[in-house]
């Protein structure tokens, strides 16, 4: 499949732009089991310590971390649907993202910047400050210029790689559930050190 130019994405971003601001819809779920593998469930459990269940974050670890540990502030990763469904352009390709949720939701930092909590079935998440950026196989997948064109100075802010979080609430998710942001959603968030 050959992948949008910068021009091509240019020119589809409006309709990412519209994305719900304050409630919408967890469109997929996608677990890790493996590397390379994916699952795609209907139904999942977020877990406080290991993340999605059945998901290979904790025991793949993270290379960004001194001790090769899984990174705490990337344990669930949040892709918007509408710019995933532009790259990938068939929904079956949409895992190869790599990201476990996919939301009709606005991603931008300026709508949840780190600290917001967004409620996703019985479970919560907490946006962290972590960046999310197109990794080389993203690249591979999707197109350099599609890794380009998101970690463009003019497009981070809308952060279109999507976004890191951790579970704060466990509790299953369900593909349809409502993704809303809790009352108060910003705690305690200082961006020292960023």
């Amino acid at each position: 499949m050959k992948h949008l130019t910068i021009k091509k994405l240019k020119s589809r971003l409006a309709q990412v732009a519209q994305s719900p601001k304050d409630k919408e819809e967890l469109k997929l779920i996608v677990r890790r089991p493996a590397d390379g593998q994916r699952e795609v469930l209907q139904q999942g459990e977020l877990d406080l310590v290991i993340g999605l269940v059945g998901d290979n974050w904790k025991a793949r670890g993270s290379r960004h971390m001194a001790d090769g540990a899984a990174n705490p502030n990337a344990q669930v990763t949040i892709m918007n649907a509408r710019v995933i469904g532009l790259l990938a352009r068939e929904e079956s390709r949409w895992p190869l993202a790599g990201d476990q949720l996919y939301v009709d939701f606005d991603l931008s930092a300026g709508n949840i910047p780190p600290g917001t909590q967004l409620a996703i079935g019985a479970a919560v998440l907490e946006v962290t400050a972590q960046p999310h950026t197109g990794c080389k196989k993203f690249a591979e997948r999707f197109g350099v210029e599609s890794v380009e064109f998101m970690n463009s100075p003019e497009k981070k802010e809308m952060q279109l790689r999507g976004i890191n979080s951790k579970v704060v609430q466990a509790g299953v998710i369900r593909v349809g559930d409502s993704v809303r942001k809790t009352p108060g959603a910003v705690k305690n968030f200082s961006p020292v050190g960023l």
